[in-house]
């Protein structure tokens, strides 16, 4: 395998069983539990901004983006971002997050935040959030929340805690029926 046999596509359906089988390779069974993961289980990640790398008919790494929502602001979050262990330190993740970071700015976007490791995602631009600033709906580490602004302040508009785009739609609605 070289990297140049390596093609970046967007996620169809037709890849689900393989990022699955990915992330359960990466993550095991105790990645429901997470905090990210409940977020996105409230509504579902956005395919047109999740990207897979293709080695033939195989998926070697994906990343995914979903919509949230945390006070004012809106935002993405990226993950899970996963590479199959025979694929890892060739630089195809960077390469996707790269990929989703251009996609999230095309879809004007005004920031992309995750849980990770600063010394990964520092270089792809991504900062820490102020400790206090968000709160996740289960325990995560404050200093692995991460944020890429796109838009000047959108950042500072995330603000209490974290949610999918899709539950804070349904609370506003419900608001201004009151």
């Amino acid at each position: 395998m070289s990297l140049a046999d390596v093609e970046y596509l967007p996620e169809t359906p037709a890849h689900d069983p393989q990022i699955e089988a990915i992330n359960d390779e990466a993550f095991g069974p105790g990645r429901f539990v997470l905090a990210a993961y409940k977020i996105r289980e409230a509504g579902g990640h956005e395919r047109a901004l999740s990207f897979v790398a293709m080695d033939g008919d195989l998926v070697v790494a994906s990343v995914r983006m979903t919509r949230i929502a945390a006070g004012a602001g809106r935002a993405l979050m990226l993950g899970p971002l996963t590479v199959r262990p025979a694929f890892k330190n060739l630089g195809i993740g960077r390469r996707l997050v790269a990929i989703a970071l251009e996609a999230a700015a095309k879809a004007r976007a005004p920031a992309v935040m995750l849980v990770g490791d600063e010394p990964y995602y520092g270089p792809l631009g991504f900062k820490r959030i102020p400790r206090g600033q968000i709160s996740m709906p289960r325990p995560v580490d404050l200093d692995r929340l991460l944020s890429h602004e796109i838009m000047p302040g959108a950042v500072a508009r995330l603000t209490g805690e974290v949610c999918h785009a899709d539950q804070a739609r349904v609370a506003e609605h419900f608001a201004a029926m009151a």
